[in-house]
């Protein structure tokens, strides 16, 4: 029994571990963003750290001193309304973003173009963004306050939460500094933002699923085998239109084969019917392993 607790105690350490390197690599990722990139140009990523922006340039305030104070009246609320391990990184997380961003706002902007600005700094964001959410925390700001609302109100959908409060501050942003520009500059990086953070956790390689349904269901589905070793599923299907009942075939193939699929079931029945889409994930033999 001891050596059970001792062997789960090391797991734990090692794991938590773990999530506070994510958590501070994260941290210096957004920082390099926000302090090289995003603030030397006036442009914004939302959140706590857009209406820092604002006060750093009308107060010459450290951008990094005021996140922390925006966000120590919602972690409060957050500790009693979402629980304690996840705001403890969460603080965490905020501590590090907020030192690294006092320390690299030293350094020189690595740029002065806005638009490299942008597309650098939003990239550069999501990553840093991703590699904290993989902790299981965040650097607060909109995530959290959108974590609270939502504690009250449960049916409200995170993401149009966190995209209200963005819009928002990147309003101000535009209504501060005068120019519309910024606010479509910040608006280019925040969609960055956003896609990196899918890339990250959905991957690039997307598959396809691909549904074919003709009379020579057979025929085709053994040349998708021989041809790219593909294996595909027959489902019974009913065309609601002539009522008959038919045999659709579906396949999963990553995006190169499902031209060839295509056109193996174009060679083998011209009147074949295909119907390609999408699949986010897929776990199993020749894909992802569970």
């Amino acid at each position: 029994m001891k050596k059970r607790n001792k062997l789960r105690y090391k797991l734990l350490i090692k794991k938590y571990s773990f999530e506070v390197f994510l958590i501070m690599l994260g941290a210096m990722t957004m920082a390099i963003a926000t302090s090289l990139f995003l603030l030397p140009n006036q442009l914004s990523s939302g959140g706590f750290s857009g209406i820092a922006t604002i006060t750093y340039y009308l107060f010459k305030w450290k951008m990094g001193t005021v996140i922390i104070l925006l966000n120590i009246p919602f972690f409060i609320i957050a500790f009693i309304r979402i629980g304690k391990v996840f705001v403890i990184k969460s603080i965490l997380g905020t501590l590090f973003l907020s030192t690294f961003i006092d320390f690299f706002e030293r350094f020189n902007a690595l740029t002065r173009d806005r638009f490299l600005a942008c597309i650098y700094g939003g990239i550069l964001i999501g990553l840093g963004t991703s590699l904290i959410l993989k902790a299981s925390a965040s650097t607060g700001g909109s995530d959290m306050v959108s974590y609270i609302i939502k504690s009250f109100k449960p049916g409200l959908s995170t993401s149009n939460l966190i995209v209200i409060f963005d819009a928002i501050v990147i309003t101000l942003n535009v209504i501060c500094f005068k120019e519309l520009e910024i606010g479509l500059y910040s608006a280019i990086s925040i969609y960055l933002m956003g896609k990196v953070i899918d890339i990250v956790f959905e991957g690039i390689g997307f598959s396809k699923m691909v549904f074919i349904i003709s009379k020579k269901y057979e025929k085709i589905s053994n040349e998708i085998s021989k041809q790219i070793l593909r294996g595909s599923t027959a489902i019974y299907s009913k065309g609601m239109y002539t009522n008959e009942e038919k045999m659709m075939l579906m396949c999963i193939a990553s995006r190169r084969e499902v031209i060839d699929i295509r056109h193996i079931a174009k060679r083998v029945d011209p009147t074949s019917f295909t119907i390609i889409t999408n699949v986010r994930e897929v776990y199993g033999k020749g894909f992802k392993k569970a």
